[in-house]
């Protein structure tokens, strides 16, 4: 994709700012962000300041919910990118339920109005979706033919976001939602679980069993590009290596790459007794997520990291040693 006005909506974290990088070499990006104003409170604000992108970056404040002069960015844009809302690493009390489900429904629905409402619309619109719509499975993969829905609390968001989003028509503009799994990269998820190996406490999660669906960022952003790219392309698409490894696996291959041999188990009463402490739910770690991408792998999508060992591989060799070891 080159010469293209890309929109990415809730663009500081992670994934967005890897968008970012993948595509400002060669076109112009957008990011919607809440916190334009202030760069110190903004997770953007190093990447602003790398010289090779800044001048293709620019940061448009929203807030997520209501029209303003962010809109006109929008009209002449050829690619719409939502990654906005609130993160699922909380606790799931009845504030932040309501929060999770409003930032997603509530900027969905804001990007259909000005698509809608543009004169120039965009031609492709991407929603982010989630991996961990599918139920807890440990018997066999999903994939958006067969695979299978439980009501827990994260398929209700996901269920929730992908109906706001395809239930909006618009009608100049092709929509795709991208069933994401845990996306690895530097930094991101990656940051947390490396530092467990640093500190031989990266054993396996609960029992170890469980699967762990995951796709490296670099494919995610080429996925992107892909879509972009196959005019036929609509509806929903899983973006998931077509690898997935066990939970007990991944965290072995974490320590062979990064050269530690103890790591520790974190058993299943452990978990239930350290997520309040931290703030976040024991079944972000302890939920089967088995998701293959049969979609992409039909459209002849092929992976540039299909194996956990050489994700891990390229993204170890681009962290500072001293990151993830005690004595770097």
């Amino acid at each position: 994709m080159k010469n293209k006005k890309i929109i990415i909506a809730g663009g500081t974290g992670f994934i967005g700012r890897q968008l970012a990088r993948y595509f400002s070499p060669d076109n112009e990006i957008v990011i919607l962000t809440r916190n334009s104003h202030d760069l110190s409170n903004n997770a953007f604000a190093d990447f602003t300041l790398e010289g090779a992108y800044r001048n293709n970056v620019t940061l448009v404040e929203w807030n997520g919910k209501d029209a303003g002069s962010w809109v006109a960015a929008i009209n002449g844009s050829d690619l719409v990118v939502n990654l906005a809302g609130k993160s699922v690493n909380c606790r799931y009390n009845a504030t932040n339920r309501q929060e999770i489900f409003d930032s997603r429904t509530n900027t969905t629905k804001a990007l259909a109005d000005a698509i809608n409402k543009a004169a120039n619309p965009p031609t492709l619109w991407i929603n982010a979706a989630s991996a961990t719509i599918y139920r807890d499975a440990t018997d066999r993969p999903q994939d958006e033919y067969t695979g299978e829905y439980h009501d827990d609390f994260s398929v209700q968001v996901c269920k929730l976001w992908e109906h706001t989003f395809f239930n909006t028509a618009t009608p100049a503009t092709r929509k795709i939602a991208l069933r994401i799994a845990i996306t690895l990269g530097e930094g991101g998820v990656m940051v947390p679980y490396m530092t467990l190996c640093k500190f031989a406490l990266g054993g396996k999660q609960g029992n170890g069993h469980q699967m762990f669906s995951w796709v490296h960022i670099e494919d995610l952003c080429r996925v992107i590009d892909f879509a972009f790219a196959n005019e036929d392309m609509q509806g929903v698409y899983n973006v998931s290596s077509p690898n997935p490894v066990t939970n007990k696996r991944f965290m072995r291959e974490l320590r062979l790459a990064t050269g530690h041999r103890i790591g520790l188990p974190a058993y299943q009463w452990m978990l239930a007794i350290g997520a309040p402490v931290i703030g976040t739910e024991k079944e972000l770690l302890l939920k089967s997520r088995w998701v293959l991408p049969a979609r992409l792998l039909e459209k002849g999508f092929v992976f540039r990291y299909p194996s956990i060992q050489n994700a891990f591989k390229e993204i170890i060799g681009k962290v500072p040693r001293k990151r993830y070891h005690l004595f770097g």
